[in-house]
């Protein structure tokens, strides 16, 4: 598997090896996969914290930022990937279909250049 081109199965299969390979799988449970994501996400957005949308702009081009940015990123989607793995959830499969709800949901002629919020919903 290259270092920048795999599939989310080959992905999938990497974090599966590497959690049998530590005897992980025992500790593996959705709820706690779970949990754990959020903690993520929370980590995630310490990097974003008391910043400007500038601030951020500049930030990300600096190596020191983005590779903060991405090592947070990779610690949510391996939880997502591990949950997804856990209850045979196929995650291509399941993006492509949310995408046509969200197709759906918001039509492109009535929410072009809208935000998706509850206050301006159709």
């Amino acid at each position: 598997m290259s270092d920048s081109v795999a599939t989310l199965d080959e992905l999938i299969s990497l974090i599966r090896e590497f959690i049998q390979e530590r005897n992980w799988e025992q500790y593996n449970k959705p709820s706690a996969l779970a949990v754990s994501a959020a903690i993520e996400v929370g980590e995630l957005l310490e990097l974003f914290q008391w910043k400007s949308d500038n601030e951020i702009l500049e930030a990300i081009e600096t190596e020191e930022f983005s590779t903060a940015l991405a090592s947070e990123i990779a610690d949510v989607m391996v939880y997502l990937l591990r949950i997804c793995d856990k209850a045979g959830i196929d995650p291509t499969k399941a993006i492509i279909e949310k995408m046509r709800e969200n197709s759906k949901k918001y039509p492109v002629e009535d929410w072009k250049g809208k935000a998706p919020s509850k206050l301006n919903r159709t």
